[in-house]
């Protein structure tokens, strides 16, 4: 169950932005003038990429910013919190070294 919630978190936000750029390129071309910003958040960022399309047609202003710091919060906690399911994998962060094995 835990695989399947991390995968979730993975590629979810990836489905929706080819969803939403197949359904709606008018509104992509609006936000993003290249195609390597919505590229790049693709790979790197896809909340931020998902909240920066739905945010930007009316420009991003006042609590617009809000919605995009949540979703920048939301790409760290999901990048990170493999880190943290992986702490006693990784050597830097083990708290018994050597690993104790399972």
């Amino acid at each position: 169950m835990c695989c399947l919630a991390a995968i979730m978190v993975l590629v979810g936000p990836r489905l929706a932005i080819v969803v939403w750029g197949l359904a709606q390129p008018a509104r992509w071309e609006l936000a993003f003038s290249t195609f390597v910003w919505p590229l790049l958040g693709f790979v790197f960022l896809p909340w931020t990429t998902l909240m920066y399309v739905a945010v930007s047609p009316g420009g991003v202003t006042g609590f617009d910013w809000f919605g995009i710091v949540l979703a920048v919060v939301a790409d760290i906690a999901s990048y990170s919190g493999s880190a943290w399911g992986n702490r006693d994998r990784i050597k830097a962060y083990s708290t018994t070294y050597p690993p104790v094995p399972r």
